[in-house]
């Protein structure tokens, strides 16, 4: 399975330290963000990851190179601006290639094996038409109370109880052709129509799991990963 990355956004809520650093090359504990993703892929099993970058891009690419020192081989895609998470799949659509592919942002810090997520693509490859993409979902954190969608016999739903999207996902690639490259598009609402046809699959992750939004959270993060 390959996996698409995240890396393209500016960072707004992070500023002032997005203002000279792109957000994934932020360090938590001594490691940057992306690097603890970079190792938690290649560890199941996920080698081959297509990073969609553009503001400061140049940069993340020179810390990076092509991955073989994580343990990963990288296949960059640059965005002329950030394209949001649909629009980035659309824009780097060749490489991600034919088969599902794992979703993930790089601003997140999780303990999730995405290895048990290989099982998933290989149903979702099986049948697209019946599903069609995968969540991974957690509990409301206290800065998003309200959550995302919820979730009942292994199905994402639009009502009932809500959990919040864990920025980890998988996708078959077919659903993304309809949207012209260039096209900045986010995944919410746009995703939202499979859900209604019923053909998301979802997962309630209830391990260690950060969205490191803002230098508070950042903060955080290194006191805990530091101590």
């Amino acid at each position: 399975m390959r996996a698409i990355l995240f890396a393209a956004g500016r960072g707004e809520r992070m500023k002032p330290l997005t203002e000279s650093v792109p957000k994934a090359l932020l360090e938590a504990g001594g490691k940057a963000l992306i690097v603890r993703q970079l190792e938690c892929l290649a560890a199941a099993g996920i080698r081959d990851v297509v990073i969609n970058v553009a503001h400061f891009g140049e940069r993340i690419e020179a810390a990076l190179g092509d991955g073989s020192r994580f343990g990963a081989r990288i296949l960059w895609s640059r965005e002329p601006r950030p394209l949001e998470t649909a629009g980035a799949v659309a824009w780097a659509r060749s490489l991600v290639g034919p088969d599902p592919f794992l979703a993930v942002s790089a601003d997140i810090h999780t303990a999730y094996d995405y290895s048990r997520l290989a099982p998933v693509a290989e149903a979702i490859a099986r049948d697209p038409a019946r599903h069609a993409a995968h969540f991974v979902l957690v509990d409301n954190p206290a800065w998003h109370a309200k959550g995302d969608m919820g979730l009942e016999g292994g199905r994402v739903r639009r009502d009932g109880p809500t959990l919040t999207y864990a920025n980890i996902s998988v996708f078959h690639p077919v659903l993304f052709d309809g949207i012209e490259a260039g096209t900045r598009l986010a995944l919410f609402p746009w995703s939202y129509r499979f859900v209604d046809e019923g053909r998301v699959t979802g997962e309630r992750y209830s391990g260690e799991w950060d969205n490191v939004g803002t230098p508070a959270q950042l903060a955080a993060l290194d006191r805990r990963l530091s101590g």
